[in-house]
């Protein structure tokens, strides 16, 4: 056998490009953390993280610690972003699915034209979808009524070399030491008000233009077309899950059990009842995952419309 072949059949292996993707973010994340070190022995960055800690100040009025409410939010979020991640990609990527869905046309949600068929994937993803939607809104409400924003909305320019600053302190291993209970650091605050404020925003203007609800002779389509709505829905989706695994690996490596305590106890300790709500919600949301197949899937979805194959 030549060296070409040998070589052809390397590259071919279904897991050459997942280890050697893995194997490459491993050597560029060594090198970040190496430069950040090494940037971290000079005297002007020195000097920019003795004026630039981290954070910002906080506004007068901005509450302390976390509401209860602001602990279910955050399970829900999990639960449906988990879950719409999963099925969309299965809509992206299924050929031929297992069954498939037309709304009943009839009850609240009646139109002239006859309900377009669409696959159960694409019926659960469009249902999970209305549900964060849903729960966001409650969560923009809350929010503001509550002056919760204040934690997650720049309100001082100095947010931005803060953030620099702060994102300087992870790449090195040396992690912000403010609590966030009290303040998030820059970083943190930028990343929340982009999630919150236009993540979530594009992933649902994008969504309801992909979707059979959007008029197709509507006059905005010309300047806002369904192939640049998938153009960006795609990429918001990847941003969501690059949000999720480095929220997570943060939250677990900055102190796992009072971080879990602020995120699900609403409190400021270092119990263990965070993270048994939070192992709680994992195996919940795993049981979701699992059931979330034709199978448990039809006769909910058989409420409210037909499913055929």
């Amino acid at each position: 056998m030549s060296v070409s072949s040998k070589s052809s059949g390397i590259t071919s292996n279904r897991w050459f490009k997942p280890v050697a993707v893995t194997v490459g973010a491993l050597v560029v994340a060594l090198i970040l953390v190496l430069v950040a070190q090494w940037l971290r022995t000079l005297q002007p960055v020195q000097q920019f993280l003795t004026d630039y800690p981290g954070h910002s100040a906080i506004p007068d009025g901005t509450p302390t610690g976390f509401p209860a409410w602001l602990g279910w939010q955050h399970f829900l979020n999990m639960f449906f972003i988990v879950l719409i991640i999963r099925s969309g990609w299965q809509v992206r990527t299924t050929t031929r699915p297992a069954a498939n869905w037309t709304r009943n046309n009839k009850g609240l949600i009646k139109t002239k034209n006859p309900p377009t068929k669409i696959s159960l994937d694409l019926w659960f993803h469009l249902t999970l979808d209305a549900l964060w939607v849903l729960n966001g809104i409650i969560f923009i409400v809350l929010l503001f009524a509550t002056g919760q924003w204040l934690r997650i909305v720049p309100t001082n320019w100095d947010v931005f070399p803060n953030a620099v600053s702060a994102g300087l302190q992870y790449a090195s291993l040396n992690w912000p030491v403010e609590n966030g209970w009290n303040n998030y650091n820059s970083l943190q605050l930028l990343t929340y008000f982009i999630t919150v404020f236009v993540a979530a925003p594009l992933a649902i203007i994008t969504g309801i233009r992909m979707s059979g609800a959007w008029p197709k002779k509507a006059a905005i389509n010309k300047f806002y077309p369904i192939e640049l709505a998938r153009k960006i829905h795609f990429p918001v989706m990847i941003y969501f899950v690059a949000f999720v695994i480095v929220h997570v690996t943060l939250v677990l490596a900055t102190g796992a059990l009072n971080n879990l305590n602020h995120m699900y106890a609403s409190n400021n300790d270092y119990s263990w009842w965070g993270f048994g709500i939070f192992a709680a919600s994992i195996v919940f949301t795993a049981a979701a995952w699992f059931l979330a197949r034709p199978l448990f899937l039809r006769p909910i979805a058989s409420l409210m419309g037909k499913v055929s194959r």
